[in-house]
């Protein structure tokens, strides 16, 4: 595959080629006029070169200097073409293809009339004023049917349902809701879809899919629309997988196994989109323009990407704020049997854990690493990045 900067440093060679073409055709329909005007000067083989020369380099220099807003330009209008039809019913772009279809055959048709006249300057521009007026139009006429369509079956629901007096009163009202729609489709760049037409999909990270809890909550039904995994999210979980270190080996393959019951259970609701930023290195930084280009929602348990994203305007779902959300509050004064695993950062300081994995910490249970102690809880703590109990031993 080719890299971006060799991509485009060949656009902007094929870009300049086409400006020294140019160039050349302005030469081909000066030289004549030339000659004719002053043949004394350019009645010579050697100035027809040079005029043909300077007007290349310069139609080339121009279009060097213009490739890159030229490149911009081009990638913005195909990204929008290409987010504007991404939102457009199956049904919709087929109608509008075989309208286009069907422009273009006339057009072939109708220009063979065109062209008979002899190939000119003046033919060949009106002939290709034809294919665009003619494609355009077919294009508009497939567009609309599709909303005509759909005006037609609602009606015949309405008929049916409610009967023919119901459907005529209904009739008008409809007919000019769906004018308002189609004047509001001829805008030249309608935006995202509103929320109540479409739900955005929930685009999962890293972390998210490790932690596993997202399987029990998309089972549930809590969450609505396409689960999406990017592919350099599953290009991580391989590395991790992969990894040397015992611990992030297994941390990776319980996330390709977290992955395999999600599409497993979910069925087609689990999308792989394969979408790559090869400019970015970061996987979380291509995780935020992947939402911002799909208008997607972060999934995720990781703090730090949780702030960024929502100083950026990308929404999120945390899976820690939704299990504080849900989980019993404790209360200072209740007791919890806990095991004391390790020392903790302050003097005479344990730390246990709860079977989900909020931090515990004991005052005065370091002398108790490795056993089961009886602990009060004093303060609970939450926060985004999760949960911690403060307790201390019992008397």
């Amino acid at each position: 595959m080719l890299k971006n900067k060799t991509l485009e440093r060949l656009l902007r060679l094929l870009i300049t080629l086409i400006g020294a073409g140019v160039g050349a055709l302005g030469a081909a329909l000066l030289v004549p006029l030339l000659s004719r005007l002053y043949p004394e000067v350019f009645g010579h083989l050697s100035m027809h070169i040079s005029v043909y020369v300077v007007l290349c380099a310069a139609g080339a220099l121009l279009l060097f200097l213009l490739s890159k807003i030229i490149i911009q330009r081009v990638m913005q209008l195909s990204s929008a073409v290409e987010r504007r039809w991404s939102s457009m019913p199956t049904q919709q772009i087929v109608l509008a293809t075989v309208g286009l279809i069907g422009g273009l055959m006339i057009a072939a048709l109708t220009n063979q009339l065109v062209l008979s006249a002899g190939a000119s300057l003046f033919t060949l521009s009106v002939s290709a004023l034809i294919y665009v007026v003619l494609g355009t139009l077919g294009l508009q006429i497939g567009y609309r049917r599709y909303h005509e369509s759909k005006r037609e079956r609602r009606r015949f629901r309405l008929r049916s349902r409610k009967g023919e007096a119901i459907g005529d009163m209904l009739e008008d009202a409809l007919t000019r809701y769906d004018d308002e729609d189609d004047d509001d489709a001829d805008l030249p760049d309608a935006g995202p879809a509103a929320p109540c037409q479409s739900i955005p999909p929930k685009i999962l990270d890293t972390s998210v899919i490790i932690d596993g809890r997202i399987f029990d909550i998309a089972k549930t039904g809590f969450i609505e629309g396409a689960l999406v995994v990017p592919q350099f999210v599953l290009a991580e979980l391989r590395h991790i997988a992969d990894s040397g270190d015992g611990l992030r080996r297994a941390r990776g393959r319980r996330g390709l196994d977290v992955l395999g019951k999600l599409q497993a259970e979910l069925k087609g609701s689990v999308q792989v989109d394969e979408t790559d930023y090869p400019d970015v290195a970061e996987v979380d930084v291509k995780l935020l323009k992947l939402c911002r280009d799909r208008d997607g929602v972060v999934v995720t348990n990781d703090y730090n990407l949780n702030k960024v994203a929502g100083v950026s305007g990308i929404r999120v779902l945390n899976i820690n704020d939704l299990a504080n959300a849900v989980k019993p509050m404790l209360m200072a004064g209740e007791e919890l049997t806990v095991q004391v695993v390790r020392e903790g950062k302050e003097p005479g300081q344990g730390v246990a854990y709860l079977d989900d994995g909020t931090m515990i910490v004991v005052d005065g249970g370091r002398r108790f690493v490795g056993e089961s102690v009886t602990a009060v809880v004093t303060t609970v703590l939450q926060t985004s990045a999760g949960r911690m109990i403060f307790t201390k031993l019992k008397e």
